[in-house]
C-alpha cells in the first residue's frame, strides 16, 4: 500500500468518463461455495414495534461467518506465512492476540483506488471459461496484453478473467474442487511490475492444484503475500466486466476495518 499515493489516486480518477459503474463483488448469501468450516449464516432479528403514535417498528439480522475470508475477499499479509514468518520474516507467533493481529491487520490497508487493468485469458483462449486447472503462463499475460493494447504499470490492480465465476452458486461443489488461474512463473511476471494487488474470479486468484509446484499448496499465496507483500483480491464477480472489454478503468476497494483481521469482504467497482 506504500504504492497507493496521491499521484495515483487522480490518476485513476482521470480515467472516469461516463461515471458508468461496474459492480465486481459477488453477493453474500448462504449460497455461496465455502472451503473447510467457513460460514455465512443470516439471522433475521424482528426487533420490535416502538411504543410512538406513527409505530415504528425496526428489523435487523444476526449475521454469523468469518467476515475476513468468505465472499468476495482481500488477504491481507498475515493470512499467509512460510512454516513461522510472514510478510518481511516477521514471526507470527509475536503478533498473534486473542483479539487478532498486532501488526498488519486489514484495518490498516485503506481505501485503494488505483488504475485497474482486466487481462482477458477466457478471451484469449476463445472459450466462456478456462479448463479446470489451466495455468496461466507468462506468454499468456504477454499475448492478452497485445490482444488488449495494455500494459501492466507499477501501482496497478491487475485482474484475471478466467470464466470460473460463473460457477458462483451454481457448481459450488466444482468450483472449490480446483480452478484455473496464474501459474507461479505468470505470478512473478507481475509482481516484477510492482503491482498493488491481483484479482481473478476464482477463489486463489492462482491455479488450483499448482501445475508448477504440484507438492506444493497454493505457493502464489505465499509468493505474492508473504514475500512480495502484495494483495490478493479473490472470489471476484468479472463477467459483465469482461463483456464490457475495458481497457484502463479505475477500481475502488474498500476493505472493512476489521482490526487485526486476515482479510475482508470486500464490494469493489469498476469506474468509468
Amino acid at each position: 500500500m506504500n504504492l497507493m499515493t496521491a499521484g495515483r489516486a487522480k490518476r485513476a480518477a482521470s480515467l472516469i468518463r461516463t461515471g458508468e459503474i461496474v459492480e465486481l463483488g459477488q453477493t453474500l448469501s448462504e449460497a455461496m461455495p465455502f472451503f473447510g468450516t467457513r460460514r455465512f449464516d443470516v439471522h433475521l432479528k424482528q426487533t420490535f414495534m416502538n411504543p410512538q403514535a406513527n409505530r415504528r417498528g425496526s428489523n435487523e439480522e444476526l449475521v454469523v461467518t468469518e467476515i475476513g475470508q468468505v465472499g468476495t475477499q482481500l488477504d491481507m499479509f498475515p493470512h499467509q506465512t512460510i512454516g513461522d514468518e510472514t510478510y518481511n520474516c516477521v514471526k507470527v507467533p509475536g503478533i498473534m492476540a486473542r483479539g487478532g493481529f498486532t501488526e498488519m491487520g486489514v484495518d490498516t490497508v485503506g481505501t485503494i483506488f488505483t488504475r485497474g487493468i482486466l487481462l482477458d485469458i477466457a478471451a484469449l483462449k476463445g472459450v466462456p471459461v478456462l479448463e479446470d486447472s489451466y495455468e496461466i503462463t507468462v506468454a499468456d499475460l504477454e499475448q492478452a496484453q497485445q490482444r488488449q493494447n495494455i500494459r501492466i504499470e507499477e501501482g496497478d490492480a491487475v485482474l484475471f478473467h478466467t470464466g470460473w465465476g460463473t460457477l458462483w452458486a451454481r457448481d459450488n461443489a466444482r468450483y472449490v474442487r480446483s480452478c484455473p488461474g496464474i501459474g507461479v512463473a505468470a505470478a512473478e511476471y507481475v509482481i516484477q511490475r510492482n503491482p498493488i494487488l491481483m484479482g481473478a474470479d476464482n477463489w486463489p486468484v492462482e491455479c488450483a492444484p499448482s501445475k508448477t509446484m504440484p507438492q506444493a499448496s497454493l505457493p502464489v499465496h505465499q509468493i505474492a503475500l508473504v514475500v512480495n507483500g502484495v494483495h490478493l483480491l479473490e472470489n471476484m464477480k468479472l463477467d459483465q466486466l469482461a463483456v464490457r472489454r475495458p481497457g484502463e478503468f479505475a477500481l475502488m476497494v474498500q476493505p472493512l476495518k476489521v482490526k487485526g483481521g486476515t482479510g475482508s469482504t470486500v464490494a469493489p467497482s469498476a469506474l468509468f
